[in-house]
Parts: structure tokens; C-alpha cells; sequence
């Protein structure tokens, strides 16, 4: 993108005595993955076009803490999530939106009995918000017709009950949307969570993102859409694996709604 995005900080709105409507918590992909930063634009570029009044921590934002807890290194954990909501709590932020689900559910769900109370939605919610209230507008565009086939995540879908709004999202898109055979509560994990993402697989016949972008590409998509980085990320290694980038993409729901003009 060529024009300069404006994202003011929280720290910014307090210094002019201001409290933004919802806190953007980037997230550690988010901020430092490279395709991971392009949800996050498309993101931003869409609060920008809704007029929602906005801000980030910027270099305040530590990791949540998730791949700690799941890696099973608690003490990491709560070390990084008391650091957080002590930076939050300061700031007395109440509601926070976020693109990645693994923030998403460590955020919404453990952070309380630590002392961190906050509304938390994950991206696709927030967005379908905006769209029921009328304050962000979503029309076909270039994606009009094409396949599609959503990919749950594991912390959005299953650990958090939350199926319909990336689907509705892509129902406003006027998308031909595909089932896979495993999806909502009988999704299939990418093989990303429980810090797995950041290891290599134990030794098996085949690898779970592998077997999970097979199932993708049965339903014979132009687009894999994704609702989480770390899941894009699987997805995308999967369709390079089959050699099927040439024809396949894999797409986050924000990106697919920020670009649906873009011709």
C-alpha cells in the first residue's frame, strides 16, 4: 500500500486526554510476520473506512503469553500476562479486537483471573458488527462467485463457539462458499496451535497442515480463507507443498474485504 496508514497509540489518546472506542491488539505475527502484516493493514484500512476511532499499545504490546501456557511454561506465562494487563489496566482499556484467535482466547479467557477484565473480539466479529450497525459497507467486488472454502480455527471455532461471523462476512462477498468435510465443531486443526507453530512436527506419515489443505483443496476452492495467522500460514505451506499456488490462495477474511474494490 502506498498511501501512510495512520495508527495512533494509546499512549497518544492519553496525552490528549482521550480514550479510543476499541484497543487493536496486534498481536506478535501480526507485528513482525511479514504476510502476517498484510491482515493487519487490511485490517486497519478497514477501521480507517468504518471512521472507528482507534488505537495500539505500539511497542507497549508484549505477547499474550499463549505459546508459554501451551508449551506448558506457566510461569512465562503469567509473567508476560501480568505485564500486559498492567500496561491495560493503566490505560483503562475496555474493549479490545484482535485478528488473531490464539490472543483472541488467552486474552477473553484467562486474562480475567488474573486481574484482566476486558470485551474482547476477534476480528471477524468486530467487522460483522460494523456491518449490522451500518457503519462499514461490503459488496461482492472481485470476489463475487469465486469458490471458496473457510478454514475454522481452532481457538475462534471450537474453543470459543464462534462459526458464523467470518461466514457471513463471506456471505456479503457474494462468495460460493464450500464445506470441507471437516469443518465448525468437526474442523480439523492446521497444526499450528499448542506452540506448535513454532517446532517441527514429530515424525509421522504426513504432516496435519498437509492433510488439512488436502481436504481445502478436495472442495476445489480458488480461495482458502482464514481467520488466523498462524492457520494462514499452515495453509499456505500446504498449498505450496500440493504446488498449487499458481491456483489456490490463501486469504485472511479481513484482506478479502479490504480488497474486494481493488480490481
Amino acid at each position: 500500500m502506498s498511501e501512510a496508514i495512520k495508527v495512533p497509540t494509546m499512549a497518544e489518546y492519553m496525552a490528549e486526554g482521550k480514550q479510543p472506542e476499541v484497543l487493536f491488539w496486534v498481536g506478535c505475527a501480526g507485528s513482525f510476520d511479514d504476510r502476517a502484516k498484510k491482515i493487519t493493514k487490511a485490517f486497519v484500512k478497514l477501521l480507517h473506512k468504518a471512521n472507528i476511532e482507534f488505537a495500539v499499545l505500539g511497542t507497549e504490546e508484549s505477547c499474550t503469553g499463549d505459546p508459554a501456557k501451551r508449551a506448558g511454561n506457566e510461569f512465562l506465562f503469567q509473567m508476560q500476562a501480568m505485564g500486559n494487563i498492567e500496561v491495560l489496566n493503566a490505560y483503562e482499556v475496555k474493549k479490545i479486537v484482535t485478528a488473531c484467535p490464539h490472543c483472541f482466547n488467552t486474552i477473553k479467557n484467562e486474562y480475567p483471573e488474573l486481574g484482566g477484565n476486558y470485551e474482547v473480539m476477534h476480528h471477524t466479529q468486530f467487522l460483522k458488527t460494523l456491518l449490522n450497525e451500518g457503519r462499514l459497507k461490503v459488496e461482492g467486488g472481485k470476489f463475487k462467485g469465486k469458490r471458496i472454502t473457510f478454514h475454522d480455527p481452532c481457538y475462534l471455532g471450537r474453543a470459543n463457539g464462534e462459526y458464523e461471523a467470518p461466514r457471513e462476512l463471506l456471505a456479503k462477498l457474494e462468495v460460493e462458499l464450500v464445506e470441507m468435510k471437516r469443518c465448525k465443531t468437526r474442523g480439523l486443526c492446521c497444526g499450528a496451535g499448542g506452540a506448535q507453530m513454532f517446532k517441527e512436527p514429530e515424525p509421522g506419515s504426513k504432516d496435519i497442515n498437509i492433510e488439512r489443505t488436502e481436504e481445502a483443496l478436495e472442495t476445489k476452492p480458488d480461495i482458502i480463507a482464514a481467520g488466523c495467522p498462524f492457520c494462514n500460514t499452515m495453509m499456505t505451506d500446504g498449498v505450496k507443498g500440493k504446488e498449487r499456488e499458481g491456483d489456490v490462495q490463501v486469504m485472511d477474511v479481513a484482506e478479502m474485504i479490504a480488497n474486494a474494490e481493488e480490481l
